[in-house]
């Protein structure tokens, strides 16, 4: 009788010592939304330092396309990409899905800002993306 009380504390020490199979942080999606800044645009921030380097030194000048190349380009990379979040394709990369309407006319600069993203992640990362 000893050994089993013995036992049965042993396994109830340990499975109370496991740790949970979702992290409370797992159970919101993160989602990245288009918001109007005080001049009422759209504008992105994206929080890497190595983005504005990306954009002076390596990414092609914006002149270089037009804003309906870049919204066709970016309906379909931003399909992709939420394709792969919600899939868990990526999870050290991608860690939101990002919420873009194409009927919203965003911009010139935001459709690409938006662009550059997708090719900064392919730069920095090596994740290619069909498309770009």
């Amino acid at each position: 009788m000893k050994k089993i009380i013995f036992i049965l504390s042993i396994l109830l020490m340990t499975l109370s010592c496991s740790t949970p199979n979702k992290l409370p942080s797992q159970d919101k999606d993160n989602v990245i939304q288009a918001q109007k800044n005080e001049d009422g645009e759209y504008d992105l921030e994206v929080l890497d330092g190595q983005f504005s380097y990306f954009i002076n030194a390596v990414a092609k000048p914006a002149s270089m396309y037009s804003e309906g190349y870049l919204k066709s380009r970016n309906q379909f990379l931003v399909s992709q990409w939420n394709s792969y979040y919600f899939s868990g394709r990526y999870k050290n990369i991608i860690e939101s899905s990002i919420d873009y309407d194409p009927n919203i006319n965003y911009g010139l600069k935001f459709e690409y800002k938006l662009y550059q993203v997708f090719e900064f992640v392919k730069w920095k990362y090596g994740l290619n993306m069909t498309g770009l």
